[in-house]
């Protein structure tokens, strides 16, 4: 069985215990884990795996698919790691301050593509320190500070976020909540989760890991805008220190 996705139901687990379910050169699979696997834009989580004797780093988490099974996680191990083996109950702990960086990053994109919604989303890539959107929009219009007012304004109005779900035909029948032209909802599991900021600041489909109101974002700054082509443009952010 595929691993439980605990960060699916809570973003703020910072530790938790799981069972090894298969230990390889490929990396670990658990049973459940905290480690979100690189995807969406959002790089996956790093932290540590502690068991009875033993602890190792893990350096990458990704999505991994054997032949003929479901997609599972991933944990890639620091290279000469010792392998706990199959069964063996382990904790595993999160680098915490690098995930909540990107939970603070990733909501603020969603607030930098509300205020750009008219353009599409062609690219994006979550960092910890800076992270960027790319937009499909003539140059010269969107202004650096104005974007760097819009989203502080929005950041210290504190709007709650959470999530919905709708089921696969209802996004089908609704295609403008899907502002990217880079990465597709997943569907074919009969749902899909959107992410809602405020009462009409954003909604649209997002499996990434966020922060429960704009406010926990902080200061950010609009560092640039360039110029990738003829109709793109790439707007870089970045946290505040």
């Amino acid at each position: 069985m595929p691993a439980e996705p605990l960060f699916k139901a809570d973003a703020y687990l910072k530790t938790a215990t799981a069972t090894v379910a298969h230990a390889g050169p490929e990396g670990l699979r658990l049973d459940r884990t905290i480690f979100y696997p690189t995807g969406g834009g959002q790089p996956g989580d790093t932290g540590l795996l502690r068991w009875n004797g033993g602890e190792a780093k893990i350096t990458d988490t990704r999505k991994f698919r054997a032949e003929g099974q479901p997609e599972d996680i991933l944990h890639i191990l620091a290279e000469g790691s010792t392998l706990p083996a199959p069964g063996i109950e382990v904790e595993i702990a999160l680098d915490w301050e690098r995930r909540h960086a990107h939970m603070r990053m990733h909501t603020c994109l969603h607030l930098l593509s509300a205020i750009l919604r008219e353009a599409a989303v062609t690219g994006g890539q979550v960092g910890a320190e800076k992270s960027r959107l790319d937009f499909d929009m003539p140059s010269g219009s969107v202004d650096k500070d104005q974007l760097t007012e819009g989203l502080n304004r929005l950041i210290t109005e504190n709007h709650a976020v959470g999530e919905r779900w709708i089921t696969d035909d209802e996004l089908l029948a609704q295609p403008d909540l899907v502002r990217t032209m880079s990465v597709k909802p997943p569907m074919g599991l009969g749902r899909v989760r959107l992410l809602a900021i405020g009462e009409n600041i954003d909604l649209q489909p997002c499996g990434g890991t966020h922060v429960k109101a704009t406010s926990e974002i902080g200061p950010v700054d609009v560092i640039k805008i360039e110029n990738k082509g003829k109709q793109n443009r790439r707007v870089v952010v970045g946290l505040k220190k």
